[in-house]
């Protein structure tokens, strides 16, 4: 969908009426902004909540056009509203710095993390043992889909296997990475396997001793808490929060669009499966400490109340 289009599917199809709202504290998605047009007003009058994962206008592929439009939307917007929940720390830092949000205004509330059970790594094998790989995210160029596939691309010498899940949220892009594949020579190693759910998601997160994710911008990113919480050891790029979610030692971390580092860092995790195990023990450790959707519901809660 273009971003024209796309505008225009946000507009409210009838005047905001507040009045059948009183009473309720009413929570706007911050993507909703870009067409909420003259209601933003009365929505921020009303006492209303904006819950931000990240900042549209932060969003990678768009034009230059196209982000100073959405930019200029959320500068305007955010710092209206009474209350603004972000989905972590590094993006109320830029809604303070960029947006220009009042930081007690703003409140920092990351998302849960299901419990999972723990995926068997099994460090007792030679090195050179294959090593499967499982990469989940929308299928669009934030999660650098091409990117992972050009890093590993570069380690041909080694066994690994990768299953590339995803909704194709932009099919143009989605439709590219098969080709990609083939054109890289590695076609043979990457399953392209659409959404997971239920229990082929279970499947695929038991059978992978390494999560990968070369992600251009997060605002949090659930997956690859979702990989610490089942000992799953990272190899990612610091796109956003991303890199500020992986502790030492619990995986490794590239800079973002950079094929060459992140290929160089996933070396030694793909052909060391003693490695992989102890990273995925850490990786267990901080997953671990991280709160579940009750907690966090109820911090949610609290947060737009006071």
């Amino acid at each position: 969908m273009g971003f024209d289009a796309e505008y225009k599917a946000l507009q409210p199809a009838e005047p905001f009426d507040p009045a059948p709202w009183s009473g309720w504290q009413m929570i706007i998605d911050g993507i909703l902004l870009r067409g909420l047009g003259a209601h933003i007003d009365l929505l921020s009058a009303s006492g209303a909540c904006v819950l931000v994962h990240h900042p549209a206008a932060n969003e990678p592929g768009r034009s230059e056009a196209e982000r100073g439009a959405l930019y200029q939307v959320e500068r305007a917007a955010l710092p209206r509203f009474r209350r603004v929940i972000a989905a972590s720390a590094p993006i109320a830092e830029r809604l303070t710095g960029d947006f220009g949000v009042q930081a007690d205004a703003i409140r920092v509330v990351t998302p849960g993390t299901d419990e999972a059970t723990r995926s068997v790594i099994d460090g007792s094998r030679p090195p050179g043992s294959p090593c499967p790989i499982l990469s989940l995210g929308t299928l669009t160029y934030r999660k650098g889909h091409d990117v992972l596939l050009r890093a590993l691309a570069r380690l041909a010498d080694l066994d690994w296997s990768l299953v590339l899940a995803g909704e194709a949220r932009d099919p143009t892009y989605a439709a590219k990475l098969p080709r990609l594949a083939a054109e890289l020579g590695i076609a043979a190693r990457v399953q392209f396997r659409g959404p997971l759910l239920g229990a082929s998601l279970e499947a695929a997160w038991q059978s992978a001793e390494l999560f990968a994710l070369a992600t251009r911008f997060e605002g949090y990113g659930m997956a690859i808490a979702e990989a610490l919480r089942r000992g799953v050891p990272v190899a990612i790029t610091a796109g956003g929060a991303a890199g500020s979610l992986v502790p030492p030692d619990t995986g490794v971390v590239a800079p973002v669009d950079d094929v060459d580092q992140l290929s160089k860092a996933m070396r030694r995790l793909i052909f060391n499966p003693a490695l992989r195990a102890s990273m995925g023990e850490h990786a267990a450790a901080a997953g671990r400490a991280l709160p579940g959707w009750a907690v966090q519901a109820a911090a949610f809660a609290v947060a737009i109340e006071a």
